[in-house]
């Protein structure tokens, strides 16, 4: 539904010189696109194409003149040159990624033979560390365990064995994040949507992080408990922590490093960073004020829901967030814009609303932080051309990114209730995963845009956080079983950026620019050289997440 925007003016042809008339132009070759000529006198249409045209294709559309009196034309679209196949670089990479894992593999095989084990492990001692992380949760302290980074202790109080599976999780998503932020190969899948719809990679990123989160609070403060901490303490932890993720996301949102001193002016308040210390400040208090030293089995009535029923007043208050957000999303009136209005704004719904990027959500916003604290390049602006600020972790949002921890959370609480008890958890995940799911579908009538609430990530709709949330327990599902009960996967290497997310996070923010992670490139148009230096950065990381994680070096908040 978007205004045809203007692509060219042909020249008419210079009939003397047998020469037609022509214009050069560049198309975007993510979506199917439409051509549409006007004849320049009248405004008539002459014809209409659509088309999905290929990358580094070049192509020619010959309009020719059938009748000069009926102005009758014929369009014929020419492919001069064949668009090149872009996922070749993607199956090289896969391959190379593919040669190290069987090498891993070997050297495994390898380990299996005893001289080869003895010398490795009198040479790397990987057993100190095993100990420490088991003992010490990656943390001096195990009282200080609770943060925005968690490394929750698991739940037996035998061997307080740590839930690897959590860490490969949390990995696994900020691997691929990393990836994402340095440019993902300049593809198109491994970008922002516009707006509305497709689940594109960098979609599921960060609401797996705050549904992690959520998981790990519940697992954190748990143990800190009962291991003797009071309430007023952990609550002190909590503000302190989250007050550190607040000022540091801060920080990493406005880089001046080589622009000369910060102008106050023009500062950006919210940010991936800050709300994630918001969010988990609400969700750390609400379960502090209700969660028990002891979380054995509970002795009320329908011990099947013994993880949900006792908590009834947090889901009262979840719900009372989630109606303050239907509320304001669907009857806040903003001005010169429809009610409950959900919409990229510019060209986007025929050029009616221009200036409603976001409806209510874009309105508090600007109301309240003003537009020059906002994000200035929202990826509306790609393709509906929209010129509003609009940031995508603003206030409105936040509610349900609330909600998504709120789910973590219990998943959290899955674990801790069923201990010892894996097809429970299993099961339970399953449940969660399908109900999250159905909710979706009758959200969105499993459609992009005609649904009562679209999936939109800038928006963080009810229905973008259902969704992320059916997939996040069904991943975490996974994992768990692979990592945690069958043993068949270590979870590396996504297990050690898992255990330093703070860090890695942080690191290739303030990093992206510089040398090993950035160089200059021969050709900025090439796929391959995209993805080997984005790639190379994020594998960089990796290591380095690895060699902390060898040292001992656990960056905690």
């Amino acid at each position: 539904q978007c205004l045809y925007q203007f692509l060219a003016f042909v020249p008419p042809s210079n009939e003397s010189l047998r020469k037609p008339g022509t214009a050069s132009v560049m198309v975007d070759t993510q979506h199917p696109l439409t051509l549409l000529l006007n004849s320049s006198v009248g405004d008539r249409d002459l014809c209409k194409i659509q088309y999905h045209f290929g990358e580094f294709g070049n192509y020619s559309l010959v309009v020719k003149t059938l009748s000069t009196s009926t102005q009758t034309v014929s369009c014929d679209l020419i492919i001069n040159e064949g668009p090149i196949n872009s996922y070749l670089p993607i199956l090289f990479a896969f391959l190379v990624y593919m040669g190290v894992l069987a090498l891993l593999i070997a050297g495994r095989l390898l380990m299996k033979i005893d001289p080869v084990r003895n010398w490795v492990y009198k040479k790397l001692d990987p057993r100190a560390t095993d100990r420490m992380i088991n003992s010490e949760l990656g943390s001096p302290n195990t009282a200080d365990s609770i943060n925005c980074d968690p490394t929750p202790q698991s739940w037996s109080t035998g061997s307080r064995q740590r839930l690897r599976s959590l860490d490969t999780f949390r990995g696994l998503s900020l691997v691929i994040m990393v990836f994402v932020n340095y440019g993902g190969g300049k593809y198109w899948f491994f970008k922002h949507e516009s707006w509305n719809g497709k689940l594109h990679f960098p979609s599921a990123l960060f609401s797996r992080f705050v549904f992690i989160m959520g998981t790990s609070v519940a697992l954190a403060l748990g143990s800190m408990l009962r291991w003797g901490s009071s309430k007023w303490k952990v609550l002190r932890k909590i503000l302190w922590r989250s007050f550190v993720l607040i000022l540091l996301g801060i920080i990493v949102v406005n880089p001046n490093y080589c622009l000369g001193p910060l102008s106050w002016d023009n500062l950006r308040i919210p940010g991936v960073l800050q709300r994630l210390g918001f969010t988990y400040l609400v969700i750390a208090a609400l379960e502090l004020l209700f969660t028990r030293a002891d979380s054995g089995t509970w002795e009320g009535r329908f011990p099947a829901l013994q993880d949900i029923l006792p908590y009834w007043p947090q889901w009262i208050f979840i719900l009372v967030l989630e109606t303050i957000w239907l509320c304001l999303t669907f009857l806040l009136p903003v001005p010169d814009c429809p009610r409950g209005y959900l919409g990229p704004g510019g060209i986007g719904d025929f050029g009616k609303y221009p200036n409603c990027t976001g409806g209510a959500a874009g309105y508090i916003d600007r109301l309240l932080l003003g537009e020059k604290h906002m994000y200035q390049h929202p990826s509306s602006g790609v393709i509906y051309q929209s010129t509003m600020p609009y940031d995508p972790e603003g206030i409105l949002g936040t509610i349900n990114s609330i909600v998504m921890a709120f789910l973590g959370l219990q998943a959290g609480k899955i674990t801790l209730f069923y201990k010892d008890q894996p097809k429970q958890i299993m099961s339970r995940f399953i449940i969660w995963g399908i109900v999250m799911g159905i909710i979706s579908a009758i959200l969105t009538k499993c459609s992009k845009e005609e649904g009562f609430i679209p999936i939109n990530k800038n928006l963080w709709s009810i229905s973008y956080v259902t969704t992320m949330s059916c997939f996040a327990f069904i991943l975490l599902l996974l994992i768990y079983y692979l990592v945690d009960v069958k043993k068949w996967w270590s979870g590396a290497p996504f297990l050690y950026p898992g255990m330093n997310s703070i860090l890695v996070y942080i690191g290739h923010q303030v990093f992206a620019n510089y040398f090993p992670f950035k160089w200059k490139m021969q050709d900025s148009q090439s796929h391959a050289e995209h993805l080997t230096q984005n790639l190379t950065a994020t594998t960089l990381w990796v290591i380095i997440s690895y060699i902390l994680y060898r040292r001992r070096i656990f960056w905690k908040i």
